[in-house]
C-alpha cells in the first residue's frame, strides 16, 4: 500500500515551533494550494491543507520561511480523532511532512 502526497503551495501564516511534553519540536502549517483548473466562474479555487512538521524539518522551516512563501511538501496523509468538550469528536486529516523544499527565493537587500 502507498500513502504519499506531494503539495506545492504558499504558507498561510507564520510558522511557529512548539515543543511536546517530551521535548520533541513540532510545527503546524497550512498550505494554500491552488487547483489546476478554473471553476464555473472562470477562477481558480484554493484548497487549504493542514501539514505537521516534526523535529529538524519543523525548526528549519520556521527559521527560513514566512507567511506567503512558496514551499513543496512531500509526506503522508494521516487522520486522527480530536475529542472536544461535551463528547464531540472530529476526524482531522493532515499531511505529515517527510521533506520540505523551499521554492521562494530570498530578495536581495540593498
Amino acid at each position: 500500500m502507498l500513502n504519499q502526497s506531494i503539495l506545492v503551495g504558499r504558507i498561510v501564516k507564520e510558522p511557529e515551533v512548539r515543543e511536546t511534553e517530551n521535548g520533541t519540536k513540532v510545527t503546524n502549517i497550512t498550505l494554500a494550494v491552488q487547483r489546476s483548473y478554473k471553476n464555473i466562474d472562470g477562477e481558480y479555487d484554493t484548497d487549504y491543507i493542514s501539514c505537521v512538521l516534526w523535529k529538524g524539518i519543523a525548526e528549519t522551516t520556521a527559521e527560513y520561511c514566512k507567511k506567503g512563501d512558496l514551499i513543496g511538501v512531500r509526506g503522508r496523509i494521516q487522520t486522527r480523532i480530536v475529542e472536544y468538550p461535551e463528547a464531540v469528536k472530529h476526524n482531522i486529516m493532515e499531511v505529515v511532512a517527510e521533506r520540505v523544499t523551499f521554492l521562494s527565493s530570498k530578495k536581495q537587500e540593498a
